[in-house]
């Protein structure tokens, strides 16, 4: 209860001693008991009537924008001097409760409370997406020919990412919704996918995310080969001095934005500034290291970036098309016990491609596609589905790196992986992978092919065929969850990959909000280079200790990272083999 000035006036004039407003006593008397009765009213209120609780408490008045795609000139006009401050997290507001207990309200408390919000379809799910100057996105596309050395990605980036139509002409697809899709083109697909999200938000105060939708992937391919370290991160450097000035950045410094890349988590963590390192920082940044930024592949050592599936042909518009791929995936028949399509690695003496291809040429029941010698079977989406399709098992081992866009395409085709290092998949995809991967693949460590000279033919022989049957129909189930379905359509009962990473991201962006409110931290004892453990914990548990996959991941990090720094450099050597 504030007090009116008004009801000063006649006592400061009288204390003035100004003649013309001199009051009478008795008007004097009535003055100052009003004044009196007003202190103890405010004291009352105040100081035992109690502030409001956290759930109640007053919030900063939240920067709202009319449209999520306005100039960002006319932002900056908005946005006066006296509310620049708001670029920087804002205070704590300490407020008492009715017990007079402190209490403290955060600028994301509405976000939280539209959560709980039982009537709104779109509780706790709201996606604020900034609207980026087009060169971080948009331009890109209309220089298109510019996104690889070797490839024509204007071809690939035509139907809103998904590349031109394939023909079913030997039957192996469907007649609809199947693309010759790159595999770098998650950027434009996420992207656009974003952009048919049900719960997007022109009010940032209310969003659970917030999604920022540069090309980082197209950005970095541009200039990976025969340009300078200053014009690989120069892009990076302006989007996040961009995000740096705007409101919605101090609500949590970023920790409640993310990104996407189609391209592995090496391409963006150049460790030194010498010109011949590979790739840019854009991960290392400071700044950059707050949001979270979803790639095709992800560093088991840091914990700022998250493996989202490659993509594959297959991109549905309705939920009918899934169903009856599904059907068929279980109906074929598979003579083939296992199947390996790929290349032999002769420059990398720790790669088991070389054996993995002399097991499968002496095996009567392995069907063998070699990709050596720009063989053009091993570009043919016809023929790697088909063999995958005919085949029981089908083999996954590295490829330049952990990953390979082949484990996606083989369960989609019904087939079950066989892999050979825990950061192909289970340390990688834990938002679309089930954590017992028992369930849905086969694990057979490298070692006991490098060293032991171990028979794959023979242990997957040893499998019956029930529990074949039973690992079949998981992979079939999971196809939903591991494609990216048509971003001019959206599917109706089925979350895709999209759906999962975007309610993965909001589910973390929640539980870092309420920790902070409670005071605690997510994890005990957090360790940024055991981040690949954390993410395989179940429920509840907040601490890491050994585990049966640290020969994997325990070597020196640095090496590891100049090792995959280098694989990452090898990756593109190989994409330049095969359009040659």
């Amino acid at each position: 209860m504030r007090r009116s000035p008004r009801a000063l006036v006649p006592f400061e004039a009288m204390e003035k001693g100004s003649p013309k407003y001199q009051p009478t006593r008795l008007c004097f008397l009535v003055c100052l008991s009003a004044f009196i009765w007003v202190l103890l009213l405010h004291g009352h209120f105040v100081l035992l009537g109690g502030g409001p609780t956290v759930e109640e408490s007053v919030e900063p008045e939240p920067v709202k924008l009319e449209s999520p795609l306005v100039n960002v000139e006319s932002i900056s006009a908005r946005v006066s001097n006296a509310r620049v401050e708001k670029e920087k997290p804002p205070p704590v507001q300490p407020v008492r409760n009715t017990a007079g207990e402190r209490a403290v309200t955060y600028p994301f408390m509405r976000a939280l409370r539209t959560g709980e919000n039982k009537s709104d379809p779109c509780r706790g799910r709201y996606i604020y997406v900034h609207n980026l100057p087009p060169r971080f996105n948009e331009d890109m596309l209309k220089e298109c020919k510019s996104l690889s050395l070797w490839t024509n990605m204007c071809e690939f980036t035509s139907n809103e990412g998904l590349g031109p139509p394939l023909e079913n002409v030997e039957g192996v697809f469907e007649n609809t919704g199947w693309y010759a899709t790159n595999q770098f083109a998650v950027d434009v697909i996420f992207n656009n996918r974003m952009k048919q999200y049900e719960c997007l938000t022109n009010d940032s105060s209310i969003a659970a995310a917030v999604f920022v939708p540069f090309y980082a992937g197209f950005d970095i391919a541009r200039y990976l080969w025969g340009y300078n370290i200053s014009r690989r991160d120069a892009a990076s450097l302006d989007l996040v001095d961009w995000l740096m000035k705007r409101p919605e950045w101090g609500i949590m410094g970023g920790k409640d934005h993310f990104l996407v890349a189609g391209r592995i988590t090496w391409d963006f963590r150049r460790l030194t500034d010498e010109e011949s390192d590979w790739g840019n920082k854009l991960l290392f940044f400071p700044a950059a290291r707050n949001m979270s930024m979803l790639v095709v592949e992800s560093s088991p050592w840091n914990a700022n970036d998250f493996g989202i599936p490659y993509p594959t042909y297959f991109h549905p518009a309705k939920d009918e098309e899934v169903f009856i791929w599904q059907d068929r995936m279980r109906n074929l028949e598979r003579k083939w016990l296992f199947s390996f399509a790929g290349a032999p690695r002769p420059g990398n003496p720790k790669s088991i491609r070389g054996q993995i291809i002399d097991q499968c040429k002496k095996s009567r029941v392995c069907k063998l596609l070699e990709c050596d010698f720009g063989e053009s079977k091993c570009h043919s989406p016809s023929s790697i589905m088909q063999m995958f399709q005919s085949s029981l098992f089908c083999l996954q081992p590295q490829g330049d790196s952990y990953t390979r866009r082949s484990a996606f395409d083989s369960m989609l085709a019904g087939c079950i992986p066989v892999f050979f290092h825990p950061g192909s998949a289970y340390t990688q995809y834990t938002w679309h992978l089930p954590k017992n991967y028992t369930t849905y693949s086969v694990f057979i460590p490298e070692d006991d092919i490098r060293k032991r000279n171990v028979s794959i033919e023979e242990r997957l022989s040893q499998i019956s065929p029930e529990q074949v049957k039973f690992m079949r129909e998981a992979v079939i189930n999971l196809i939903p969850m591991l494609i990216y379905s048509d971003p001019r359509s959206k599917l109706e009962t089925l979350r895709d990959a999209f759906d999962v990473a975007v309610q993965a991201v909001i589910d973390k962006v929640t539980r870092l909000r309420r920790n902070i409110i409670q005071g605690r931290t997510e994890y005990d004892n957090f360790v940024e280079e055991n981040s690949w453990k954390y993410d395989l914990l179940d429920e509840g548990q907040r601490e890491v200790g050994a585990h049966e996959w640290d020969p994997f991941f325990s070597k020196p990090k640095d090496k590891q990272r100049d090792q995959s720094a280098e694989a990452a450099k090898n990756s593109w050597k190989n994409e330049q083999r095969d359009q040659s």
